[in-house]
């Protein structure tokens, strides 16, 4: 079972069903159905299990459209607006987020 990894504990995780934006694999893409760990901080010795999760949503996006993202998608992902997304990726992914595809996940918990 993959690991999906969080490194900041997050309102949405929460929620019985939440989104994530995450770059496409190289070694072989998220499926929908598939079951992963969801885990905080999964690099370090205090990595933390959150529980299981089940991919039950997956929407390629080409990151030029993701501009188009709305507030309200921004909320659900767990930030005040759009902007404040932007900025994250931009600091998280510097500006590979600028380019390419990426995933837009939506799990629902089975174990958590």
């Amino acid at each position: 079972m993959r690991i999906l990894g969080f490194s900041k504990m997050w309102d949405k995780l929460k929620q019985p069903e939440f989104t994530t934006f995450r770059f496409p694999r190289g070694d072989k893409d998220w499926q929908l159905g598939e079951e992963v760990q969801v885990v905080f901080r999964p690099r370090s010795k205090d990595h933390k299990l959150l529980g299981i999760a089940q991919i039950i949503a997956k929407e390629e996006r080409h990151l030029y459209c993701y501009h188009n993202t709305d507030d309200d998608e921004a909320r659900q992902d767990g930030f005040a607006n759009k902007h404040e997304m932007l900025l994250w990726l931009s600091k998280v992914h510097g500006e590979r987020w600028q380019y390419g595809e990426i995933n837009r996940l939506t799990l629902r918990w089975r174990i958590n």
